[in-house]
């Protein structure tokens, strides 16, 4: 009997061990429980952290290389060919002459204001002998719109008398004869040479230095200087029609105050985006001429131009 109370109060003796350990884990499963609350709270603590914390910007990315720049300023050559396929020089002329001083005459106006003003110019005098003979009022009253129209009248008037006397009357074709007339220098030459003679020429003009610029192709800010780095970029073939297209996207897009970003086709390739508006929508409110659906600067565009014709000065 001895024996048999003494096991069984052993056994009372081993439950509560027993139950002790069980209940030990049990405590022991619950506790993450009871602690996830807190880990909740301390990763909202973190989020909100984060989130009021300013974003570091990324470090600066590897400077380009010159043969990365090149390859990258070629393909926005070829990209924007594909944008601007009909681009082409927006001043109306019909020979070398119209297009010589129309060119002289865009000086600090526009192209649009030129092309308003030009035929009744060459209406009256349509050939260097008759500028050269004109009366300096007179030509003045025409051209008046275009602005400083006493010094342009001097300079066309200087040139006619100059193609009449030193070059039978004709327009030459080389950039050195080109630049000894009044008021006619490296960019004005470029575009007679290039449009009228078949001559490659870079043009370079505000437009075009600015561009040329924010792609990071060149920082000098010397048109002359402009045109030699450009020109050692791309292929003399190109010359011309890559002057067109970079004036082309300066004037549409690529505006100088507020460039259209969000509605830029060749933006993955811009080192400046984001200077301008990258919103889509509020981009397309800012694009101007054709991609706009506005008139080009042109009164008789040529015939692939896919926009609207300027309006003549007297409806401008």
């Amino acid at each position: 009997m001895t024996k048999t109370v003494a096991k069984k109060a052993a056994a009372k003796k081993a439950v509560p061990a027993k139950t002790a350990k069980a209940a030990k884990e049990a405590a022991a499963k619950k506790a993450p429980a009871k602690k996830a609350p807190a880990k909740a709270a301390k990763t909202a603590q973190t989020a909100k952290v984060a989130k009021t914390t300013p974003v570091r910007p990324a470090k600066p990315a590897k400077p380009e290389s010159h043969l990365s720049m090149v390859r990258r300023a070629r393909r926005i050559n070829r990209e924007l060919a594909d944008v601007y396929p009909y681009a082409h020089p927006e001043l109306d002329f019909r020979n070398p002459f119209e297009l010589l001083v129309a060119t002289v005459l865009s000086a600090q106006t526009t192209d649009l204001r030129v092309n308003q003003t030009t035929p009744a110019l060459f209406a009256a005098y349509p050939t260097p002998e008759d500028l050269a003979a004109a009366d300096p009022e007179a030509v003045e009253q025409l051209i008046r719109p275009t602005g400083f129209f006493r010094a342009k009248t001097k300079s066309i008037m200087g040139l006619a008398a100059a193609l009449r006397d030193d070059f039978g009357g004709n327009v030459p074709g080389r950039l050195e004869d080109l630049v000894k007339l009044p008021g006619v220098g490296r960019k004005t030459a470029n575009v007679v040479l290039g449009n009228a003679f078949g001559v490659p020429g870079i043009t370079v003009d505000t437009h075009f230095g600015r561009l040329v610029r924010r792609w990071k192709w060149t920082d000098e800010e010397d048109p002359v200087k402009v045109e030699a780095v450009v020109a050692e970029i791309f292929p003399k073939s190109e010359w011309t029609m890559l002057s067109h297209r970079v004036v082309f996207h300066g004037r549409r897009i690529c505006h100088a105050r507020k460039p259209a970003c969000g509605a830029c086709p060749i933006a993955p390739l811009c080192p400046a985006y984001g200077e301008g508006e990258t919103d889509p929508e509020k981009a397309r409110k800012l694009l101007k001429y054709e991609k706009g659906g506005f008139p080009g600067q042109r009164l008789s565009p040529p015939p692939d131009y896919p926009g609207l014709p300027a309006p003549p000065l007297a409806a401008g």
